[in-house]
Order: structure tokens, then sequence, then C-alpha cells
């Protein structure tokens, strides 16, 4: 077995999710010898991989303070969600083997109910409690354990959205005791939103805001140019541009990628995808290779790129358009890469990818 490719996690995400999709920093075409006001940039460590912030306002910002803001709410974001860490509101629910109601917040209701959706449209190929799956594979440590049949049966029996019950819009409850539910596959979206709203209320209208290579764009840069962001071109051995997308200045627009080319174990000739079907608990094998979604809503992106990925491009295709979802796909065919847009993003209004 082939040493496998060192992977960034983020919350412990599991979803195979590209998290260098985006090249921030080398391909962000900034407006050359713009006049004031200028773009702020600033970045840094978080949830297991980093973070950069580009915004500009017509009333200047106190620096210090923006970035004090964002690291803040960093650290909340950590406390609710991260699966890291013992005293997580969402590791407490984990804990609590038993099938009362628990208080969660809203913040993690609003979530479920958000991956409930994706889950139902993928026909539960999308899952949050997969995690057993994950652990089973090995996918969470540096080496792939090939797990036998009956292993995989045991494993799945302890998955399924439908365990999860939402009792209000604060508490969830487990139907089955020893659930395990990991947002990982939609929390990073969350996290940027999180962010976002930190900027606005700041005063800031004007930013782009990136964490793993998952962003969301608000506003336009100086000049009322757009922010212009570039996908990377989804093979395992290359860091190369592959599109650019042009945003919209009318409208926020999040930009979410999820891929297999950087997260998988090769095992005697065969690969194996970090992406598991939680209908069958193995990864998937289709030849979709990057699924990037673009929505308003960074979670709801971060959580139908995912779900588009697991099922790949035929099932994907026809999901997306089902729910009118603005997706590319990228499938590697040989040596081939093979694109397609879903019906939604190909009218799109106000942004285009090159």
């Amino acid at each position: 077995m082939t040493k496998p490719r060192t992977i960034k996690t983020t919350f412990g995400f599991t979803d195979g999710r590209a998290l260098h999709g985006f090249i921030f920093g080398m391909f962000l075409i900034m407006l050359a010898g713009c006049s004031e006001p200028t773009i702020q940039k600033f970045e840094g460590p978080t949830q297991g991989t980093t973070y950069h912030i580009s915004y500009w306002s017509e009333s200047p910002a106190d620096a210090k303070d923006v970035k004090s803001g964002v690291e803040n709410e960093l650290a909340v974001i950590d406390k609710l969600l991260s699966n890291y860490r013992p005293d997580s509101t969402i590791e407490t629910f984990n804990s609590a083997e038993n099938t009362d109601s628990q208080e969660v917040g809203g913040e993690i209701v609003s979530l479920v109910k958000v991956a409930q959706i994706a889950n139902q449209a993928s026909q539960g190929c999308y899952d949050l409690t997969i995690k057993p799956l994950f652990d089973l594979w090995g996918f969470r440590g540096d080496a792939l354990t090939i797990p036998s049949d009956a292993a995989i049966l045991t494993a799945l029996k302890k998955v399924g959205m439908n365990k999860l019950e939402v009792v209000d819009e604060t508490h969830l409850r487990k139907k089955q005791a020893d659930l395990k539910v990991d947002l990982s596959s939609i929390a990073q979206g969350y996290s940027v939103e999180r962010i976002s709203k930190v900027l606005e209320q700041k005063g800031i209208v004007n930013y782009l805001v990136e964490i793993g290579g998952e962003l969301k764009t608000n506003g336009n840069k100086p000049g009322l140019q757009p922010w212009r962001i570039a996908v990377e071109r989804p093979l395992p051995d290359e860091r190369t541009m592959h599109k650019i997308v042009t945003m919209p200045k009318d409208t926020p627009m999040a930009v979410m990628t999820s891929g297999t080319y950087r997260h998988y174990f090769d095992d005697h000739g065969q690969r194996y995808s970090h992406i598991l079907d939680a209908r069958n608990g193995r990864p998937v094998t289709h030849d979709l290779v990057s699924a990037t979604v673009l929505l308003s809503d960074p979670a709801a992106a971060d959580a139908w790129s995912t779900t588009l990925l697991c099922l790949g491009q035929k099932d994907g295709m026809i999901a997306a358009n089902t729910a009118k979802i603005p997706a590319l796909f990228i499938e590697l065919q040989g040596n081939e890469l093979i694109e397609s847009q879903s019906e939604a993003l190909s009218t799109l209004n106000n942004l285009t990818i090159h």
C-alpha cells in the first residue's frame, strides 16, 4: 500500500472535500494600481486548515478589531461543532448514549435540517451519521483498513439520518442511543457564513471569506471590479488553475467544492476514495472527481457539493436539476476531464465560469 497523501482535516471532515479546490492566494486577481480604498487581507490557522479574509470598506475599519472579531467567532464555532473536543456541543450530544431529547441550540438544529434535505435528495448517500464507517475504514488515521462484509453490515446498523429526530428548534433526539453525528461535511460552509456575518456587523459589505478552499464573496473589489476566483484542476499530481469564476457583484455567492482527487488510499492497484456511500458503507467507484456548487447559502452549498460527489455525475445531475442546484461536475475518464453543468448553473445570472 502506498503512503497516503497528507490530509488536512477540518472538524474531522471526512467527506473527501477538496480543501485546496480554490488556489486562493496565487490566482486571486486584484485590481492593479488602484487608489484608496485598498483591500485589507489577513489569514491564520483554523479547524485543521487555514482561513483567508479579503475586504475593503468606504469607511476605514479597525483592522485589529476585525481580525479579533473573526478569531473570536472561529473559537465559538469550534466549541460548538468540533468532533475533536469532548466539551463541544456536538460531542456532548454524541457522548450521551440515550434516546432523550437533548438541547443543542438553534445552530446545530438548522444544520441538521439542511442535511436532511440533502440526505433525502441523495436517497441516503449523504448522511451525517456516517462516522462509524469512516472509523471502520481507517479514514481518520494514516492507514487504510479494508473491512469485511460482516464488519460493514455491523457498522451500517449504527448509521442513518432516519435515526435522528428534530424535536424542536433547539433540541435533537437519537432514536438509537449509540448514534453519532458528524457535521463536518456542512460545518465549513457554516463557518464561512458566520465569519461573513461578523464582517457585515462591522459595516463591511465588500469581502471574500475563505476557509480551507471553501468561500463566499459579497459586493465587489474597489473600482466596481468583481471578485474573481480560480478553481483548481482536479488531478492529484497537479496544482494548476482549471477555471476562473467571475463572481456576481450584486448578490452574495458561496462556492463550495468537494473532490476525490486529494483524499484517497491506493492498495494493490485499487484506489479507495474517502467518499463513502452511506447506503452500502463502501467508497464510491464512479468517475466524478469534483463537484462545485454555487449558492447564496454556504452551508447548503457545502452539503450539496458533498451530496453530488457521493452520487456521481449521472445521479448527481438528476438530483441537482430536480432541486434546481447550480452545480459544475468534472469527471475523469481515462486521461480526459469531462465537464457538465446543471440546468440551474447554466442559467445563473451575473456569474461566469471560463
